[in-house]
């Protein structure tokens, strides 16, 4: 089944510090891409892989579960811990889930993490009913497009198969037994008016991790798909220096977002370093 158009996983090859960028369930690397550029702009190493059974067809997912977007993952990360001195791993959503469940299991070799609106438990009476449901219901309406910008629009299914809407809630409960082995520093970003994943999942990733290093950040004018939304250029800055901070000496300082503001306020032109080592492409 041919990739939906817009939905291409994204590399870019630059310097000795790699990102890993995990995206949502039902949705596809096309939430992410402007964060995986504005971070290969500036000389970053970046994979954002498409997850299996995403982008082509609601009904490939559900012959794909969790251990398949794991393996994605951990596959990318592997890659990336070979070719880069320092990694870092970012997620929205269910890529929030995946994020933090590398860092459970890889410990020192993921530098820091960041997780924007990140999913921690399937909710609703429903929920609980999707054990004998899916096998009664093929799906149910999707998730995607909860964006307060006008005129964005996430690329994604608008269905959610049921067998994977089952496997995602069980990695949930799997991934919450172990958040306490999260250690690496953490910048967790939220929005209050998500109507996707609520606030109370962030609270509890926050309260369960191990991590001394946490910054929390809240984006009020953005819906769930934050990275797409009217907080996104803060995401993408929040994220360089929070990697330039923990990276010194691999990474341009954070003049570079310092630049990208002043520009903004009109005060002069942004920065940007050339990237090292390559150009991004699709792929």
């Amino acid at each position: 089944m041919p990739v939906l158009p817009g939905a291409e996983p994204f590399r870019h090859e630059g310097g000795e510090v790699g990102v890993l960028l995990c995206h949502g369930f039902t949705a596809t690397p096309q939430s992410l891409r402007p964060w995986a550029e504005y971070l290969a702009a500036r000389g970053l190493t970046v994979s954002l892989p498409l997850l299996p059974g995403h982008g082509t067809r609601w009904q490939d997912m559900q012959l794909t579960g969790w251990q398949d977007w794991y393996a994605e993952v951990d596959r990318e990360l592997r890659a990336l811990t070979r070719r880069c001195e320092r990694v870092f791993v970012c997620g929205l959503s269910m890529g929030g889930a995946l994020t933090l469940r590398l860092a459970a299991k890889h410990g020192d070799a993921i530098s820091g993490i960041v997780v924007v609106n990140p999913a921690n438990k399937v909710h609703g009476l429903a929920a609980h009913a999707l054990p004998v449901l899916r096998h009664l219901v093929p799906s149910t309406k999707g998730l995607t497009d909860d964006i307060a910008m006008p005129g964005e629009h996430e690329l994604g299914y608008d269905r959610v198969p049921l067998h994977a809407a089952h496997s995602v809630r069980q990695f949930f409960r799997l991934v919450d037994a172990e958040l306490p082995q999260v250690t690496q520093p953490v910048l967790l970003l939220r929005s209050p008016q998500d109507h996707v994943v609520p606030p109370a999942d962030s609270a509890r990733i926050l309260s369960r991790i191990s991590s001394l290093d946490v910054t929390e950040t809240v984006l009020e004018r953005s819906y769930h798909v934050a990275t797409l939304d009217y907080d996104a250029e803060r995401i993408f800055e929040d994220s360089y220096e929070f990697i330039a901070r923990l990276a010194p000496g691999l990474v341009a300082p954070a003049l570079v977002a310092d630049g990208d503001r002043a520009a903004e306020r009109g005060d002069g032109p942004a920065e940007v370093p050339e990237a090292a080592g390559g150009t991004a492409s699709g792929g």
